[in-house]
Order: structure tokens, then C-alpha cells, then sequence
């Protein structure tokens, strides 16, 4: 059966607003919870960016929900950084936490003042990631030297159980190729035609573990007022890769969004009024196979929409 939680998108609001709507979620019926990792939102206009890992411990202890991160180690994040900071949550909250990483985007990673490499070495440079955090969890000593380079790391406190390492993907051939190391693939709302190549490509690599899906939505009293707010808050992330890999700063990303229009904000975004409709378009996306839907109102304010889709949409899909 499909698990529908909540996506908190750390980008667009405060932290303690956050950790009040997930428990809000909690409570109206969501299953689960997962956030996003960034150092800097897409748009001045959605003015936040706190710190995930430091959210995530309190998150998870005020509420009993599994949760989840995507995360690029690799130039940000060093991965013995990461492999601690997930040992760490998964021995505290046993079975409640999983990482998906990812290769990253330009807009968080150029901070280091390192170069921003091309694609197909950040798919080489997670690689490695992967195999030294996948080590240290394991309790072994790692060194390695490579497009990362570890001295003899060692975690001293880890969880009693593994902890799921999930592909990041928008592309097939990246869902092709997470199949060869991940224990579940996610991605975000895209044509359907397209997922089902995503899905079937990662099955076919030998991909294992769940198929999990973040839904960009914007739900409001009236078609125009959802529409309004997607637009004002999402205009920003409707650009394809390698646009939206490769672009450095919220300024950037607002000036190229200048004259982006509503309708455009439509196309990625499912918006409406109908909580009937929302719950066919989640209801299609679990029919596709996904075993876990994060759904993302891509507005600030929360409440209402966790209220709406507690009471009226969430019922439909169980």
C-alpha cells in the first residue's frame, strides 16, 4: 500500500514552522516525512534556507514518522561527514530515517569556492560517496583516494541496522544507473510516460528497495488563488537541466524566471481547487508502482493546505 507523507522544503519556510506542520501532519493522517537539503533557496522570494540535519533530530524526535533527505555529498558535504551524520539519526531513531543522494545543484554547492564539475564526474565523485559511507556504516576504517579523498575515517557510533542509501533521478539514464547501487530510487512529478521509462529502467539495472515520488502541488480555495501562489513561489523551478543544475545563486534563478508565466508554473506543478482531483492525480501515481508519494505545497503557508488534503484526499487514497 502506497505511503503518502509530506515534503518540507526547507527553501521556502522557517524551520519552526516546519517542525509545527509536520506534527500537524502527523496528526491529520500523513505517513511519513522527508525534506530537502539546500544552502540556498531557488528565489529571494522564498527567503529561507535552515540547516536540514539540525532540523531532522528535532523532527524526528517530536513525532513517531520514518523520514528522509536528499542529500549530495561530494563537494558541500564531505561523505564521511554524511556517513556520521546518518549513522547518527539511524542509531538514535532505529529504522525511521533514509538518504537519497543525489550529484547536486550549482545554486548550494558553489559556496567552497571549488569548481563546479560537469555531470558526468559528479556521477563519478557520488559514486565514491556512496561506497565510503556505505563502508562506514558498515564499521569499517576507510581510506580512499579519488575525486574524494578519506584518512583512516572510522564511525564509533552507528545504527544496529542499515540504513537505505536511495538514487536521486530525474533522467532515465540516471534511474539506469542508480539501479547498479541504490536501495530505491526517487524522483520528482513528471510526465507519466516518463516515469514508467524511469521505473522500468532502474528495475531492469537490477534496482531494488521501494520506488518513491515527490509531487510538486499548490492547492487553494480557488483555482486562481493556487495558481497565484505556485507562480509567485515556484516560477523559479521550471527549468529543465541543465539550467537548474548550473545556475549559482537565487538571483540567478530570479532573473531567468522574469518572464515566466502562470501558465508555465502550471505545467510542473499540479494546481487546483478540486481535492478531488488532486486525489486521482496521486491516486495515477501510485497505480504506477510508487510505493512512497511525498506531496509538496509549493506555497509557505501550510496549515490549511495539511487540514484540506488531511480531511478530504487523504481518506480517497486509503
Amino acid at each position: 500500500m502506497t505511503v503518502f507523507g509530506l515534503h518540507n522544503s526547507h527553501e521556502q519556510v522557517h524551520p519552526s514552522e516546519l517542525l509545527a506542520a509536520v506534527q500537524k501532519a502527523e496528526a491529520a493522517g500523513f505517513g511519513a516525512a522527508m525534506c530537502s537539503d539546500h544552502f540556498s533557496p531557488w528565489s529571494a522570494r522564498q527567503g529561507q534556507s535552515a540547516f536540514a540535519w539540525s532540523w531532522l533530530g528535532a523532527a524526528l524526535q517530536a513525532t513517531s514518522l520514518p523520514f528522509g533527505i536528499v542529500n549530495a555529498p561530494g563537494q558541500r558535504y564531505h561523505p564521511a561527514i554524511i556517513a556520521q551524520a546518518i549513522g547518527t539519526l539511524a542509531a538514535m531513531y532505529p529504522g525511521r530515517f533514509w538518504a537519497a543522494l543525489g550529484t547536486g545543484e550549482a545554486s548550494n554547492e558553489h559556496i567552497t569556492g571549488d569548481g563546479w564539475p560537469r555531470k558526468d564526474v559528479r556521477a563519478a565523485r557520488l559514486r565514491e560517496c556512496v561506497d565510503v559511507i556505505r563502508a562506514l556504516l558498515a564499521g569499517e576504517e576507510v581510506s580512499h583516494d579519488g575525486l574524494v579523498t578519506v584518512d583512516r575515517a572510522r564511525l564509533w557510533t552507528r545504527p544496529d541496522e542499515p540504513v537505505r542509501l536511495v538514487g536521486a533521478a530525474v533522467s532515465v539514464e540516471t534511474a539506469g544507473w542508480a539501479g547498479a547501487w541504490a536501495d530505491g530510487l526517487i524522483t520528482v512529478n513528471q510526465p507519466v510516460e516518463h516515469l514508467r521509462r524511469m521505473i522500468d529502467a532502474y528495475r531492469a539495472a537490477g534496482g531494488r528497495g521501494d520506488l518513491c515520488l515527490q509531487v510538486h502541488l499548490s492547492w487553494a480555495p480557488t483555482d486562481e488563488e493556487a495558481l497565484a501562489v505556485a507562480h509567485e513561489q515556484w516560477r523559479s523551478n521550471v527549468f529543465a537541466p541543465p539550467v537548474c543544475w548550473d545556475l549559482e545563486t537565487a538571483g540567478h534563478f530570479d532573473v531567468v524566471s522574469e518572464h515566466v508565466t502562470p501558465e508555465q508554473v502550471a505545467g510542473t506543478v499540479h494546481v487546483g481547487a478540486d481535492l478531488g482531483r488532486h486525489a486521482e492525480i496521486l491516486h495515477g501515481y501510485a497505480e504506477l508502482g510508487f510505493d512512497q508519494i511525498y506531496l509538496h505545497h509549493v506555497g509557505q503557508r501550510q496549515d490549511e493546505f495539511i487540514d484540506a488534503f488531511g480531511a478530504k484526499v487523504l481518506p480517497q487514497l486509503r
